[in-house]
């Protein structure tokens, strides 16, 4: 049975000549060489239709059968951020009071981190990627295909979009995170996949002095 014809229309891509991609591909690697996670954020503001156009951008990911099987709660009520916080910080004083192994705990230690997360309060936004299981509509069940990629790449496209705005992101697991779907109030079909605050980085910032592996360590030419 042929598609109707109302159901494609014609793609237009960028069409960029040779020179003009290698171009853009090395911009694009400097732009992204520069992205750094990030603890030490300032309480700066940041306007609420950045958080919207980079949310746009991250909902723009490719997904299994085009679910789009995602939800993207932003956060900015500091009410909210402590409750989140508090919640957090429980979590993570049993995490690194026997809930982590040794060699995990070790490391960790070149990062500096430990239970106590004020970054939470800090950041003014806090953005927590839910992932949908399935999809309830009318109150029945609909499957979503390949959820944990899917999410994975809006994720990706959020942290990418997040940098490109000339802000800074954490990516924060509070494992478990179960308390934000009950803090959030989200539905059954929700489970939480990613915290990440969002904002300017604080005056006089610092990262670990780490550095990423080299060409020859992540591809191999066939």
């Amino acid at each position: 049975m042929q598609d109707k014809e109302e159901d494609f229309i014609s793609y237009e891509g960028l069409n960029y000549s040779e020179e003009r991609s290698l171009e853009k591909s090395r911009e694009f690697l400097d732009l992204m060489g520069k992205r750094r996670s990030l603890r030490m954020f300032s309480d700066r503001a940041v306007p609420k239709e950045v958080i919207e156009n980079i949310i746009l951008t991250a909902s723009s990911a490719p997904s299994g059968a085009n679910k789009q099987p995602w939800t993207f709660c932003a956060v900015s009520n500091a009410s909210f951020k402590a409750q989140i916080r508090e919640a957090a910080e429980k979590e993570e004083h049993i995490n690194y009071n026997g809930r982590m192994s040794e060699s995990w705990l070790e490391d960790l230690k070149k990062f500096g981190t430990d239970e106590h997360k004020p970054f939470l309060e800090i950041a003014p936004w806090l953005i927590i990627v839910f992932k949908k299981t399935y999809d309830l509509v009318n109150d029945k069940k609909e499957n979503n295909y390949y959820v944990n990629e899917s999410v994975g790449l809006a994720t990706g496209f959020l942290l990418t979009a997040i940098h490109n705005a000339g802000l800074v992101s954490l990516t924060h697991t509070p494992s478990p995170m179960n308390f934000l779907q009950k803090l959030l109030r989200r539905p059954e079909n929700e489970r939480a996949f990613l915290l990440i605050p969002v904002g300017y980085p604080a005056e006089n910032a610092t990262i670990p002095n780490i550095k990423r592996k080299k060409l020859n360590e992540v591809v191999v030419w066939y």
